[in-house]
Order: structure tokens, then C-alpha cells, then sequence
């Protein structure tokens, strides 16, 4: 073989081997997600509340945007204050299905805008109520009882012979056993009413619980309930899943229900779950998010203070500012009233 056709077929063997590398480093998946700043989406283009009131300024919605880390996105997101790395059992536990995931976020999203409308009716003297239907299951935990009994979907109506309502409900008459206790659990799946004698067993230590709690095996259940409101509230947020725009979702629909613009003519943004009795709970992403509002010319961002907890929701969306260069006011809420309290304030004396 002449020393040309030597050199060519070596030529070949080197750039196969770089095309298998290229190829292996962006095809093959690393067991972690990695999450990247998303956008801000105005809320008033995506909730309508009947004859509601119209203002100036704007509140937003932010979002992040998650992928499957191969290796270069993981080892870039190890040096990138943008970008975060969620190992694989922090956003699903194993076992649970593309599908399944993409219907527990829906199913969240769904219960936050619930209890955005709730909390806005209220503050804003409006008439809002609820009527309970059970407990809908949204995730099984692997290796728990439940597994292979309960079924994502299926609506829990009672345990131990006691009609069950809502979530809560159902977690005080379940605080009452312990390990290995059996219990009766009432559900209904698609048209039919069935039972199934459930083992309390213990949490899986890598779900984080403490140790010695333990349950029937179901993660996130949701309450099954109807909203009647004295006004319509139509609210289309596309695929968006997860709780955390409940606190901006509250403030939205309470503004346009309220004459007085509490937005001052700012573009207003944030992040935060919401509960029934007006609490702002943690989230994920929040520094990101920060990335997210600055790039869409937010004013004003609110974040979950969590009490002053060490690495709250405030403190990595301060860190995130700061990275960002941004000009944003940075608020900490505990509640809805917190945010409220600030926006008054904040009118007053523009």
C-alpha cells in the first residue's frame, strides 16, 4: 500500500472516531435534566375575568425551560449561573412515564389556578366557593402498596370507612396509623366504585421524608373540586404545568376584579405557589426565572421569603439579580397580602 492511500485510509479512521465522539456526547443521556431561563407571558393576554377591569401595567408569568442533560450540557451547565442540574429522581420518581409527568404538572397548574381564583375572590370581596369530590391520584410511589392497586387518575372517596373529600382530609384520618397498618381505601376509576386494603408502609429514603413517616404510597395527590364564582374566569395557560404561577395568577385576576390599578403602570413579574389561605410556597428555578423577567423588561419580581430560610426562593433570586446585572426590585413575600401590602404602598407614593 503507497504511503498516499496509507494516509487517506488514516485520514478516514481519525474523523469516524471524532464523528463517534460528537455523537456519543450528544446522544447519550446523563441521569440529570438541566433547566435554562424560558420567558415572561402577560397574563392579561391568557385570563379574562368578566366584565373586568382594564390597567396599565402588566403581570407576568415566568418560566424555565427543561431538558435531558447529555454530556456537554451537563458539564456547560456546571459553569453557567443560567442554567441548574436536577438529578432525574428530583423532577419524577422512577418509573413514572413521560405522560404521567406531563399529567401530574397539568394537574397542578389546573389546582394553582384554583386557588389563585379563590384567594383573589376573596380579597376582593367577591363570592367564590368550592364543592369537594375526593382525591385524585396523580403519582404512585415505586415499591410502596399502592403500586399495582391505586392507578394514576383514580378518585379516592374514603379511607377506613370515612368519605374523604379533600386532601387534607384524607392525610388527618391516614396521621392515625402507622406502619404496617392496613386500611380500607374507597376510589373511583373511570365508572366504577372499587376498594383495596392498603399496607401503611415507610417513605423511600431518597423521597426526602423524615424517617419513620411513611403512607399508602400515592405522591402529590390533588383535590377534585368545582369552582362556582359570582364572575367568569377564563383562563388559558397552554401547556404551562407546575403550581408556581399561583401567586401571579392571584394578583392578576384580583386586579382585574379591583377598580384601583395596584400595578402603577409597572411590568410586574414573580414566582410562588399559592395555598387557600393566601401562603406563597417555594418553587423551583427562581434565579433562573430572575434571568427570564430581566430579559422581558420587568419592574418588579416577586419571590418566596419562606419565613427567612437559608437559601430561600429570595435569596437565589437576589444571587440571580445580581449575576444578571438587573435594575428589577426584588421583593419577598410570604403571602398574597405581602405582595398586596408592597403594591399599595408602592402607588401611594409614586
Amino acid at each position: 500500500m503507497d504511503e498516499k492511500k496509507r494516509t487517506w485510509q488514516g485520514s478516514v479512521i481519525r474523523w469516524v472516531v471524532l464523528l463517534g465522539i460528537i455523537m456519543s456526547l450528544t446522544f447519550v443521556q446523563t441521569p440529570y435534566f438541566f433547566t435554562v431561563p424560558g420567558d415572561a407571558k402577560v397574563l392579561s393576554e391568557v385570563i379574562e375575568v368578566e366584565d373586568g377591569y382594564d390597567y396599565e401595567g402588566s403581570f407576568m408569568l415566568t418560566t424555565i425551560r427543561m431538558g435531558r442533560a447529555n454530556p456537554v450540557n451537563y458539564v456547560w451547565s456546571l459553569f453557567s449561573d443560567r442554567r441548574e442540574l436536577l438529578h432525574v429522581d428530583q423532577v419524577r420518581p422512577e418509573g413514572e412515564s413521560d405522560e404521567d409527568y406531563q399529567h401530574r404538572q397539568m394537574m397542578l397548574m389546573s389546582g394553582s389556578q384554583e386557588t389563585a381564583v379563590i384567594v383573589a375572590f376573596e380579597a376582593a370581596e367577591e363570592s367564590a366557593d368550592f364543592e369537594y369530590h375526593g382525591v385524585i391520584v396523580t403519582q404512585i410511589i415505586e415499591g410502596m402498596d399502592a403500586e399495582g392497586k391505586l392507578e394514576p387518575g383514580d378518585r379516592i372517596i374514603g379511607v377506613d370507612e370515612t368519605e374523604v373529600y379533600e386532601v387534607n382530609e384524607m392525610l388527618d384520618i391516614l396521621s392515625a396509623f402507622t406502619i404496617g397498618d392496613e386500611v380500607s381505601v374507597t376510589f373511583e376509576r373511570e365508572d366504577e366504585t372499587l376498594s383495596e386494603t392498603i399496607t401503611i408502609q415507610e417513605f423511600p429514603e431518597e423521597l426526602g421524608a423524615e424517617p419513620g413517616s411513611g403512607g399508602l404510597g400515592v405522591s402529590n395527590p390533588v383535590t377534585d373540586r368545582t369552582l362556582s364564582t359570582s364572575k367568569q374566569v377564563d383562563i388559558d395557560a397552554a401547556q404551562i404545568g407546575g403550581p408556581s404561577a399561583g401567586l401571579m395568577f392571584t394578583l392578576e385576576i384580583y386586579n382585574q376584579l379591583t377598580e384601583y390599578d395596584i400595578t402603577s403602570g409597572l411590568n410586574i413579574a414573580g414566582t410562588g405557589s399559592m395555598s387557600d389561605d393566601g401562603s406563597v410556597g417555594r418553587i423551583g428555578g427562581a434565579g433562573q426565572k430572575v434571568h427570564a423577567a430581566h430579559e422581558s423588561g420587568v419592574d418588579v419580581f416577586f419571590a418566596p421569603y419562606e419565613h427567612g430560610r437559608e437559601d430561600s426562593n429570595y435569596e437565589q433570586a437576589l444571587l440571580a439579580a445580581e449575576a444578571s446585572g438587573t435594575e428589577m426590585d426584588i421583593v419577598p413575600v410570604d403571602t398574597f397580602e405581602d405582595a398586596l401590602d408592597y403594591l399599595y404602598e408602592r402607588r401611594e407614593t409614586s
